[in-house]
């Protein structure tokens, strides 16, 4: 069987309300699956917005509470409705959400992968959307926040939750291990490393290449770069980092006017908006107290075989 270590409990408040968080640690069992999970509960004292910006995980939220709204996801779909639970594909830009009164529930953060492999769609055709569990799941769907709610402890529902989502791990695709050896490279360069050179050590075409990726990813290589680049920058502007040049220097971006544009084009803010947001910002990373890393270790045999 698997196991996890210590739950660790972090609150934040400010002017607009609170929201504390628990974070479970992966079951050994899912951890090139599953990036992390946490049990979250806020109360916003008036309608709160949250611009949400792009990132490398997959949210896949599961409310015990009230709806929650997805006010604007410029060129995606899912926008201009409300949500119990939902689960959102990667996405190259930034996502808006209001929430009123009280939210709370439990939220998993899947790796692309891992969401190919449990939920059992191509990552194509779950990217660029916020939907509804059902939608693309049924595995998650009907009575199972219900069935969360009614019990009596956190450890008791993480222990279902794990094993839904092993049961359905069990039943999924085995990701392309083109497609693995790819994302770990992309991963461990910080999203620095280029198409041309993946292309090159894979031994197949650019065409192939891409398109393999695109499918079960959800984002094509030079998109999901740029994603991950972005976070690595913004990891280090939420530091303290000295000056914009020297992140953007360090994360490969060309100059300080290219970081810029990506933090716009990704986040909807210049960096100095986002660093300084009220409240701060939200991320799948920081709600596990992670640094983006290789968070999907799945091993890949040789590749261009």
């Amino acid at each position: 069987m698997g196991g996890t270590p210590e739950s660790r409990l972090t609150r934040v408040e400010s002017a607009t309300g609170w929201w504390e968080f628990v974070r479970r640690p992966t079951d050994r069992r899912l951890a090139h699956l599953v990036a992390g999970h946490c049990r979250y509960r806020e109360t916003a004292h008036r309608p709160l917005r949250r611009q949400m910006a792009a990132n490398s995980l997959i949210p896949l939220i599961l409310s015990f509470g009230p709806r929650l709204d997805v006010v604007d996801k410029p060129g995606g779909e899912g926008a201009g409705r409300s949500y119990v639970s939902f689960v959102a594909g990667l996405h190259p830009g930034p996502t808006l959400t209001q929430v009123e009164g009280s939210q709370f529930g439990l939220q998993v953060y899947l790796t692309p992968l891992g969401a190919y492999q449990i939920l059992g769609i191509p990552g194509a055709a779950l990217a660029h959307r916020v939907v509804e569990p059902e939608a693309v799941a049924p595995g998650l769907a009907g009575s199972l926040p219900d069935h969360l709610a009614s019990l009596p402890t956190w450890a008791e529902r993480f222990a279902v939750v794990d094993d839904v989502l092993l049961r359905m791990a069990d039943r999924g695709p085995a990701p392309d291990p083109l497609v693995s050896w790819m994302w770990r490279r992309l991963q461990d360069s910080g999203g620095r490393i280029t198409v041309a050179e993946l292309v090159r050590k894979s031994g197949w075409s650019h065409r192939h290449v891409t398109t393999r990726f695109r499918e079960q990813v959800g984002l094509t290589p030079k998109a999901a770069s740029r994603v991950i680049r972005f976070e690595r920058a913004a990891v280090s502007l939420a530091s303290g980092a000295p000056a914009l040049a020297d992140i953007a220097a360090r994360s490969g971006y060309a100059d300080q006017s290219h970081l810029t544009r990506e933090f716009v084009r990704l986040a909807g803010d210049t960096p100095a908006r986002f660093a300084t947001a009220p409240g701060g910002r939200t991320s799948p990373h920081g709600a596990l107290g992670q640094i983006p890393s290789r968070t999907d270790r799945s091993l890949a045999p040789t590749v261009g075989a």
